[in-house]
């Protein structure tokens, strides 16, 4: 009985262990096609801004700006295309010839004609950030 309970108890504290570190995301639109599509499962791990590298495909939580004109529900993937200190990329509002400051990012979609990202929206606060994409669990 007590090596059950203790299973049991191991069990349990490795799953919140993995839900602190982890987290799942569904794809919802095309904005990131063709390199994930509508329905992929994402396996999201938890980190900071000073942890990722322009390329990576980051998850974030939604602000007013992001969700446009219709409520945005879940979370935006997109691929982070500047880091603090980086040049704004073309397109992103910023003064000309602008750096990303400390604690912002640009997120850009793979496909921009069904894109909304920083193009539209500008920069995103490190704030917003969930992590970085791990890998698709399924599609």
């Amino acid at each position: 009985m007590i090596a059950v309970l203790l299973a049991v108890s191991g069990v349990a504290v490795l799953v919140a262990v993995l839900r602190h570190k982890f987290v799942l995301a569904t794809v919802a639109g095309f904005s990131m096609a063709p390199t994930l599509h509508p329905g992929d499962r994402l396996l999201v791990r938890r980190t900071s801004l000073s942890r990722l590298r322009v390329g990576d495909i980051v998850v974030v939580v939604p602000d007013a700006r992001m969700a446009g004109p219709r409520p945005h529900t879940g979370y935006v993937i997109k691929r982070l295309a500047a880091i603090p200190g980086d040049l704004v990329p073309p397109h992103v509002p910023s003064p000309s010839n602008a750096h990303v400051p400390p604690g912002w990012m640009a997120i850009l979609g793979d496909n921009p004609d069904a894109s909304r990202d920083s193009r539209e929206y500008g920069l995103v606060t490190q704030q917003r950030l969930v992590g970085v994409v791990v890998r698709a669990i399924s599609t």
